[in-house]
């Protein structure tokens, strides 16, 4: 079935899928889906006749604007196998001509006159029933078409719409053989299509002139009246611009309202005047509204009223129908989102110069009502004139139906004249004449001019057409607040709900919420957003997998990357055969359906649909070029939330992998520590504690200039040479330094490589002796510390405050405490305490306020002072550390003066021997013997007074022996024949770790051993 006897076309690939195999790449997306659509219609490709309908319209608007224009394609196209068709909304042909006449007989009968049905849902794939379907120019050809009857055949056709109202009123189509396929074709439908399209406005700018001639001529009658004539088009020649457009805007909604009523405006000069909206109708039975502005009388010496001129306005020249000279774009530009809208509606003020009009809550988007405006005074459609307001501010004048422009003479003045005078604040009306004592004259009747005149309907247009642009522009200014990615999506559906739509639900694959790109957008979508009036609507829940069918709207929509409108979910077959319980379900909820996929940069992000069930108007095509434009932003949003996300998280992971993955075992303090990065951008904290020789401990915080991954990436440098100079077992103050130096270094080698300098970096470094309960610090422009005493003090130690690390040339003052075991030290980068908008001193109180507590422990500190201390927001890192600080029990110390004699080394081997029973750790006697022997050896031998031998017990057993001399030993490989040398060797065999550190006087070499050693 479906073969092409030349080759051409999708031929295989169609038997292919009526046998049930995959259809390959080659056929294009919208005869795919529709062939889905087909089979899940049950057609047959061999089905018989279409059906026929005779009850259609003789003398619809698109016959009457079509024929002139396919009576010229006639023309063109005589001579040729062309066949030109014009159905309309519903699939039913009305109008075909035919290049040459024979080709009518080689159709059926009921062929040859209109009335029978080209849609997809009877016909199968075709060209006036895909175009319905897509809504746009289609072509179908050969084995493209579902049926067998058209293998022979390739046709375009193209949505005819009604200019103003944005409504498809029909189908274009040209069919032809498919030898005769003529790329040109494309532009030759398009140009016709708009001179039908041109025409269908040309029909409604005639209705509005007949409406505008009426009023023209009931207003001619009444020019002598009591109430001054203005000209048309300008209530007011002085009045300003904004002005101006207040009244247009007022003016359409109340002819949108179709019903009799006036609003009161107050314009920028403090003056109130009216507008009035009263029915009327031409000769030929049009009916409209007209809408008249009412101004109060002038003031003294106020010149206020210019009048224009009265005259008709000029017709527009006819409409060509030569597709030679016919643009290839419609004549009127549109809005964004919108078709467009009732330009020929307007003939006083453009309406470009309206402003945009909220619709009250509980309206439906596009519509007016009278109580949704402030101030609105409903005329009784039994009254003439307008009601008076209850404030007795004034009314509206006029009102006058069609009727009170028949009125002749004296009656008719005294009706116009005595119905709702208008004056602003002095509620004088038409009786309050001069009396006989000299009252003063009345003052001047107010003015009356035209506003607006047009259809209700064509109002209703320009309304839906600015709220559409409204919301473009609030979703610009609401959708990508944050470089959140789930929160950007949320914000996408609370800017299309209620006003666009009831429901959204929004779909992102879980690589796309991490930062990531999908392998494969197309399943791996998970729900992300639901957002809807109700929350009763069964969508899938937030967090589960969604897994969508070939043919539903959302991954036809990301396979052709252009939104799907379902305007009637009950006949969008893909939709309901994907879950039918689920769907089936929804129905009692949803009527009407927009997919559309979000792409930015070439990227799948996900699909969104929209959703209405409550409002009762299904989705069109001007809502779908809105929901396509309300994605596309969103979607470069949410990629540039991803972006970012990618990058803080490559960031973060960075800085993470630079900062300590886990505390060092240590017995002279309990450390807790804590890292929270900025909301923004991740900047160059860090924190570290370093275990040193003689049980002793360094704390670090640090902070680089500066935020992104290269200050992350210095911080890993300065931590890593930072960690190395404090093993060195260099005091505070020459670390700071060293890395003040290295810094310096950094910053001028940065611009040659091409980075950006790094201005700086500021430090704190702590070490705390438990066995003398000292701490020594120095710090380079960073905070001072902390100080929690075990009494609950808290003070913050007087530190000579050094230049920040880069500048170089300024040394470093390092301070000594005393800090008793039990005591806090709180190490912390500025991040804690700066803030925009938060004052220092005050930030300062509340942290001593929160750590006056002394017992806590350092973790329940590091809680307290994120919760109460840290601003919400942080703009800047903030590294905390937090230390309470333990004390070496005195009887775990065994210290031994030694004068320069080399013979003391046997006795203080014994002593320790002895020391070491004492403690219970004999098993680590031999290592501490031999140790102990080479070390206080070489102290004797090489090094001076005062020698003194130090043995601690903690976590190991430490050996240290010190000397008033600096000269340090060195480990050496020894030769076989060498004497000596291999006493440090030894030393570094049998123990942990050995080393030297300087003192104020002289040296201490150490040595570190296992309390198991054998």
């Amino acid at each position: 079935m479906g073969r092409a006897t030349d080759g051409k076309g999708p031929a295989r690939s169609r038997e292919r899928f009526l046998q049930g195999e995959a259809v390959g790449a080659g056929v294009r997306s919208p005869i795919s889906h529709s062939w889905q659509r087909c089979r899940a219609l049950g057609l047959s490709p061999d089905q018989p006749g279409l059906p026929f309908r005779d009850d259609f319209e003789r003398d619809a608007r698109i016959i009457r604007a079509a024929v002139p224009v396919v009576d010229r394609l006639q023309s063109w196209f005589a001579g040729t196998r062309m066949n030109i068709s014009v159905a309309d909304a519903n699939g039913t042909v009305l109008l075909r001509r035919f290049g040459e006449t024979s080709l009518a007989n080689s159709l059926p009968a009921f062929q040859r006159v209109p009335g029978f049905v080209f849609a997809e849902r009877y016909a199968g794939t075709n060209g006036i029933g895909l175009a319905l379907a897509e809504r746009q120019l289609v072509q179908v050809y050969g084995a493209e078409h579902f049926a067998e009857r058209a293998q022979g055949n390739a046709c375009r056709a193209l949505p005819v719409r009604d200019p103003i109202s944005g409504r498809i009123e029909g189908v274009l189509c040209l069919g032809y053989p498919r030898s005769a396929e003529d790329p040109a074709l494309a532009t030759v439908i398009r140009r016709a299509a708009h001179a039908i399209e041109r025409r269908l406005l040309g029909q409604s700018s005639e209705r509005e002139r007949a409406l505008l001639r009426a009023y023209l001529d009931t207003g001619a009658e009444t020019a002598a009246g009591p109430h001054q004539r203005l000209g048309v088009g300008e209530p007011a020649l002085g009045m300003r611009p904004g002005d101006r457009a207040i009244l247009m805007e007022k003016a359409v909604e109340l002819i949108s309202w179709a019903q009799r009523a006036a609003v009161h405006v107050t314009l920028s000069d403090g003056r109130r005047v009216t507008l009035v909206s009263r029915p009327m109708t031409t000769a030929t039975g049009v009916q409209g509204f007209v809408t008249e502005v009412v101004l109060p009388g002038p003031a003294p010496h106020e010149p206020l009223l210019v009048p224009w001129p009265t005259e008709e306005p000029r017709r527009p020249a006819r409409v060509p129908t030569d597709l030679a000279h016919a643009p290839a774009a419609p004549v009127a530009p549109a809005v964004p989102g919108a078709a467009v809208r009732a330009t020929s509606a307007v003939f006083a003020v453009p309406p470009a110069a309206a402003v945009p009009v909220t619709a009250a809550p509980g309206t439906v988007p596009g519509t007016v009502t009278p109580s949704s405006v402030p101030g609105l005074v409903p005329l009784r459609a039994e009254s003439r004139g307008a009601e008076m307001p209850a404030d007795g501010s004034g009314g509206a004048t006029g009102g006058l139906g069609p009727e009170a422009g028949t009125k002749a003479g004296s009656e008719a003045r005294s009706e116009a004249g005595t119905e709702g005078g208008f004056e602003a604040g002095t509620g004088a009306g038409p009786g309050a004449a001069a009396d006989s004592r000299g009252s003063p004259p009345p003052p001047e009747p107010p003015a009356r001019g035209l506003v607006l005149v047009g259809e209700p309907h064509v109002g209703r247009y320009a309304l839906a057409a600015r709220r559409r642009l409204e919301l473009l522009t609030d979703a610009s200014t609401r959708i990508g607040t944050t470089l959140d990615v789930r929160r950007t999506a949320e914000e996408l559906a609370e800017t299309a709900v209620p006003r666009l739509a009831d429901y959204v639900t929004i779909d992102l694959p879980e690589a796309v919420l991490r930062g990531g790109e999908a392998a494969d957008p197309f399943s791996d979508l998970y729900r992300t957003v639901v957002h809807g009036i109700t929350d009763d609507c069964p969508f899938h829940p937030v967090g589960k997998r969604v897994d969508y069918g070939p043919a539903t709207p959302h991954l036809r929509c990301l396979a052709d990357g252009q939104a799907v409108l379902e305007p009637d979910l009950r006949a969008a077959m893909g939709w309901l055969d994907h879950d039918p319980p689920r769907t089936e379900a929804m129905l009692a909820h949803v009527h009407s359906l927009i997919a559309v996929p979000l792409v930015a940069r070439g990227v799948v992000l996900g699909v969104a649909a929209f959703y209405r069930g409550r409002h009762p108007a299904p989705f069109d095509d001007d809502d779908r070029s809105l929901v396509q434009e309300l994605a596309a932003r969103a979607a470069l949003s949410i990629d540039n939330a991803r972006r970012y996300t990618r990058e803080r998280t490559m960031v973060l992971t960075l800085q993470r992998s630079l900062l300590p993955q886990g505390l060092p075992e240590q017995d002279a303090v309990e450390v807790a520590h804590r890292y929270l990065p900025a909301e923004s951008d991740v900047g160059g904290d860090w924190y570290d504690v370093i275990p040193l020789s003689g049980t002793r401990v360094g704390l670090l915080v640090g902070d680089v200039v500066g935020h992104g991954m290269f200050s992350a990436a210095t911080m890993g440098r300065l931590r890593t040479a930072a960690r190395s100079f404090a093993e060195l077992d260099f005091p505070p103050d020459e670390v700071l330094t060293h890395l003040d130096n290295l810094v310096g270094r950094l910053d001028r080698e940065a611009p040659a490589a091409g980075e950006t300098g790094i201005f700086g970096a500021t430090c704190l470094y702590a070490v705390y002796d438990p066995t003398t309960q000292q701490c020594t610090m120095a710090r380079a422009g960073h905070p001072p510390p902390a100080l929690v005493h075990p009494d609950g003090t808290v003070s913050f130690p007087d530190l000579p405050a050094g230049p920040p690390l880069g500048l170089g040339g300024l040394p470093f003052e390092a301070a000594e405490i005393d800090l008793p075991e039990d005591s806090r030290l709180v190490l912390y980068t500025d991040g804690l305490i700066d803030s925009r908008n938060r004052d220092v001193d005050l930030v300062l109180d509340r942290l001593r306020d929160a750590l006056a507590r002394p017992d806590r422990t350092p973790e329940e500190i590091c809680e307290t002072l994120l919760d109460t201390v840290a601003p919400d927001h942080p703009h800047d890192d903030i590294a905390l550390l937090v230390a309470r600080t333990h004390a070496l029990a005195p009887h775990l110390i065994a210290t031994w003066d030694l004068p320069a004699d080399p013979s003391l080394v046997s006795e203080v081997r014994s002593s320790a021997l002895r020391r070491l029973a004492d403690w219970g750790v004999e098993e680590a006697g031999f290592a501490a013997e031999l140790v102990l022997s080479e070390l206080v050896t070489n102290a004797i031998r090489h090094g001076s007074a005062p020698v003194r031998v130090r043995l601690l017990h903690g976590r190991t057993l430490i050996c240290e022996v010190s000397d008033g001399s600096n000269t340090a030993p060195h480990l050496r490989r020894a030769a076989t024949t060498d004497e000596g040398g291999r006493g440090l060797f030894l030393v570094a065999q049998l123990s942990r770790s050995w080393g030297t550190r300087y003192i104020r006087q002289g040296k201490v070499i150490w040595a570190e051993c296992g309390l198991d050693a054998a």
